[in-house]
């Protein structure tokens, strides 16, 4: 059929000038016209179908798990029945040796932990893989298994003794980040008052390393996913070596000729300084590239041996503090700038969400701050997250750490169990899941029916 372009054009004009009578009407803005329905807003999850983490600290749990299955198996079934879903089984310890199948890291020869005689070691003995006994029995349960990776400590130094790989390994020990203190540079091997030995996250050969070990952890079959803890700097004071100060000159093209003072004060650990230095927000916004980009290449590492596995990150909830570890964990479209003043309108660049499969956030409030909208309470925690994440990623699950709220000694015991039950619904309805730390502080404080009750109530607040 020949097609009439006269009458075409005709038709076009008046619908234009259709367009134009419905744009300027005072007694409708509706078109003539239906458009088709927009896409409906997705129906929130029910908390019955989101994911309840518990974590379990390596150090704090090797009393009853070191050398024992059938305590793994007597506690897993205890987080089964409490109505956890997914256990976070910490694999690589601040010593930076492993409690898993490894021929890069060095296999835990011991770890320190409260005992009632005091802070003690506990030895493993046992010969077994300590991860494969909790995916086997996390099969049994129908529990989801996760392993914890403490990202850059090498070593752990206390009065029990120093561990690790920094302590046995000369070369490695050149790979310990060098601190800006008060009386100069100084390696953290050094500083006494820095108990985990971070390697400097600058160094090519560390990140590495680190991706090896990963790539031997994503191996494992059963395992749902990889959570790496301390991804980060050790902190505000780290790291200031020479060949960190070199990449970062690369990174900006000119000299620091007044290193550190013109990056920060000489011992400064946290807080932004008084007057800011020259280079502060630069520095601030080389050091999250530093950390995205090994993000990007862990990811990559773990999802060349195991596509499926997801791939994710703790970190603490205040964002609004997390500069001085270096760490953007927002979404890259999660403007900083226009929100904190120490940010470059390029550190938003460096946001690592969308990095990520599954993310864990420290919602560390304490008792009587449960609900809200801000930082500082278990909600606003979640909630922020959310908003700082935009969707990145398809897993955010926040909670409170319910053994170390309290250091002033505030709260009642009752009253720190009526926290545990409430902080759940208050944390899951405002993010992807509920997260808690620690299973020890359960344990210890037979916390385990206020877990389950909260867990229950939340669920049931669907029907």
């Amino acid at each position: 059929m020949k097609t009439n372009f006269k009458w075409l054009a005709l038709a076009a004009a008046a619908l234009t000038l259709n367009l134009g009578a419905a744009s300027c009407s005072s007694e409708s803005k509706t078109p003539a016209w239906e458009w088709d329905d927009p896409e409906p807003e997705p129906e929130p999850v029910p908390a019955s179908e989101k994911p309840r983490f518990i974590w379990v600290d390596a150090a704090a749990n090797f009393p009853d798990f070191a050398n024992s299955k059938e305590n793994i198996a007597r506690d897993l079934a205890k987080a089964k029945e409490a109505g956890f879903t997914d256990i976070v089984v910490d694999v690589r310890p601040t010593t930076g040796d492993v409690l898993f199948r490894s021929e890069v890291g060095d296999p835990v020869q011991w770890l320190g932990a409260w005992l009632p005689q005091g802070y003690s070691k506990v030895e493993r003995t046992a010969t077994w893989d300590y991860l494969q006994a909790f995916i086997d029995e996390g099969r049994k349960l129908g529990l989801r298994i996760h392993a914890a990776f403490n990202t850059f400590p090498g070593g752990n130094a206390s009065a029990i003794g120093n561990e690790g790989v920094v302590f046995r390994d000369a070369e490695k020990a050149k790979w310990a980040t060098q601190l800006n203190l008060e009386g100069g540079i100084t390696s953290i091997l050094d500083a006494p008052d820095y108990s985990a030995k971070f390697f400097n996250p600058v160094l090519p050969e560390v990140q590495e390393y680190l991706c090896s070990m990963l790539e031997e952890l994503a191996a494992y079959e059963g395992l749902e996913g990889i959570f790496l803890d301390r991804g980060r700097f050790d902190g505000f004071t780290s790291d200031f070596s020479d060949y960190t100060r070199k990449e970062f000159e690369k990174y900006i093209g000119a000299t620091v000729v007044n290193f550190p003072a013109d990056i920060l004060p000489a011992g400064h650990k946290s807080g932004l300084p008084a007057t800011q230095p020259t280079y502060m927000k630069k520095w601030m916004e080389f050091r999250v590239k530093v950390i995205h980009d090994f993000m990007a290449k862990a990811r990559e590492a773990v999802k060349k041996v195991n596509p499926d596995l997801k791939f994710g990150v703790y970190v603490g909830g205040w964002y609004a503090d997390y500069y001085d570890v270096g760490v953007n964990w927002a979404s890259p479209r999660y403007d900083t700038s226009a929100k904190y003043a120490w940010a470059t309108a390029e550190y938003k660049n460096y946001g690592y969400a969308d990095l990520m499969d599954q993310m864990l956030i420290g919602a560390y409030a304490a008792p009587n701050r449960i609900y809200g909208s801000t930082d500082w309470t278990m909600e606003g925690f979640c909630s922020l997250a959310m908003e700082r994440t935009m969707g990145d990623c398809p897993m955010v699950a926040g909670g409170p750490d319910v053994g170390n709220w309290d250091y002033e000694d505030q709260f009642s015991q009752e009253e720190e169990n009526q926290a545990v039950k409430n902080s759940v619904a208050a944390c899951i309805n405002a993010c992807d899941g509920y997260f808690l730390f620690d299973m020890i502080h359960l344990k210890k404080a037979d916390q385990w029916s206020y877990a389950k009750a909260g867990i229950d109530a939340a669920i049931s607040e669907e029907k």
